[in-house]
């Protein structure tokens, strides 16, 4: 009997290059790096140790970053976690959608892009029992309003809404030209950046939520994370589609479904049971922690 065990993380932070109208993935390696650093550990019932990273090299090609997440993807286990963390551009005719490769031009850049349609297809065939696709990323005005468009054969935003795996994240538009550090506001914010959602996500996960519990899942993340996204919090679009702030145009939030075996370590829950115990007793309750079985409160 084959027993399923661990997460796949797959991080894909791809850096578009020199052309300034890819100007957007200009701090995609710094997301993609802080959550290969965050993400693994903060696993409830895996942890770092049982967690195989993978992070696809800035200035890889479409067919090695695909490779990364088909390879994940055929591993038995619990959880595919796969990152997106860049520039989204759409085909000609704005129907498909693709992450912004090294090198590309404004003539070639969904040709060389690494494909929507080819990771979710990845993820949808893979031999885990569940999967997550977490996007950090911004669309030029074009891409923008194919997205816009919403479904059917009209635009590319059918594959935000009715997406085959789970989304979790954020869309911004991007205004292209030249990035200065330190500049705030909405045409500002660069996946990885200040605002993103990388920043965002790994910040909760480093500090936790008070008041929840030790083991919360992406949606019940989802409220502290939308509070520290530029443009504010996040409301509920339903079961894994697309979220609209009111008060924030050119931003779309990716808000996860409710359920799901997915869960999270909540810091701040466990340094709140040990705040009253004594250092004998918190080493103790330490000690616990790693020797407790491996499988999650629902499973």
């Amino acid at each position: 009997m084959r027993v399923a065990s661990g997460v796949d993380l797959v991080v894909i932070g791809a850096d578009g290059g020199p052309d300034r109208a890819f100007g957007g993935s200009a701090q995609a390696a710094e997301g993609a790096r802080l959550l290969a650093e965050v993400l693994p550990g903060m696993c409830f019932d895996a942890g770092a140790a049982g967690s195989r990273v993978a992070v696809v090299d800035p200035v890889a090609d479409a067919n090695t970053m695909l490779t990364a997440v088909r390879e994940a993807a055929a591993r038995p286990g619990r959880w595919l976690l796969v990152c997106l963390v860049g520039q989204l551009v759409a085909d000609p005719r704005g129907r498909r959608l693709a992450l912004v490769t090294a090198g590309s031009t404004a003539d070639n850049a969904y040709r060389r892009g690494l494909a929507w349609d080819w990771v979710v297809s990845a993820m949808v065939h893979g031999d885990q029992e569940e999967a997550l696709l977490l996007v950090d990323a911004v669309a030029d005005k074009d891409t923008w309003a194919a997205l816009e468009r919403g479904g059917g054969e009209d635009g590319a935003g059918e594959l935000l809404s009715y997406s085959r795996v789970p989304l979790w994240g954020r869309i911004g538009r991007h205004a292209p030209g030249r990035y200065t550090p330190g500049r705030r506001g909405r045409e500002a914010v660069l996946p990885g950046g200040p605002g993103s959602f990388s920043q965002a996500l790994t910040t909760v996960l480093r500090q936790g939520v008070p008041g929840a519990p030790a083991a919360v899942g992406p949606h019940e993340l989802q409220p502290a994370v939308g509070a520290l996204l530029d443009g504010g919090a996040a409301q509920d679009g339903g079961a894994g589609g697309p979220s609209h702030q009111p008060d924030a145009p050119g931003v779309r939030l990716l808000v996860p479904p409710e359920g799901g075996r997915l869960l999270m370590r909540n810091r701040a829950a466990v340094r709140g049971a040990l705040a009253g115990l004594s250092l004998s007793e918190e080493l103790l309750a330490l000690l616990w922690r790693e020797s407790a079985p491996t499988d999650p409160p629902s499973a």
